[in-house]
């Protein structure tokens, strides 16, 4: 089997331990890489000021909603980049938004997925079963095994 490499950009720690805890309990070879906004996502892309990301990911787990550089102009920027390397990777975005402006924009923006992680309405907080059975379920189709 081939080791997957993923660059997940994600501000939440939960989410961020929901999927590294999923991607093990799958027992898939995996390689992961976190970003906690898109300006440190770009800068491990290109090798701007920290270690690049070598080889490129073969897939971008995204949330929308992060401080310094959300989702969107993540991918504004990584789709007009003149790296055509880094504007053809895969993205899938992870998300708590059913805003549709937020999924118009995205597809527009030519991602692969568009995923709405669970949430406890009644508590507005996320269950970690939940979370978790959503990334298990979902981590299979975005690595493409």
């Amino acid at each position: 089997m081939q080791v997957k490499s993923i660059l997940l950009i994600e501000d939440d720690e939960l989410d961020v331990i929901s999927f590294q805890r999923s991607l093990n309990s799958l027992n898939m070879e995996h390689q992961l890489y976190t970003a906690y906004n898109g300006i440190e996502a770009l800068a491990m892309l290109r090798g701007d000021g920290m270690p690049k990301i070598d080889p490129l990911p073969d897939v971008i787990v995204l949330d929308i909603n992060m401080p310094r550089m959300n989702g969107i102009e993540f991918l504004r920027i990584l789709r007009s980049d003149s790296d055509p390397e880094l504007s053809s990777i895969r993205v899938f975005i992870m998300t708590t938004s059913y805003e549709d402006y937020d999924r118009q924009m995205t597809e527009m923006l030519g991602v692969s997925g568009y995923l709405i992680k669970p949430l406890n309405f009644n508590e507005n907080t996320k269950r970690v079963s939940s979370l978790d059975n959503f990334m298990q379920f979902h981590i299979l189709k975005i690595v493409g095994q």
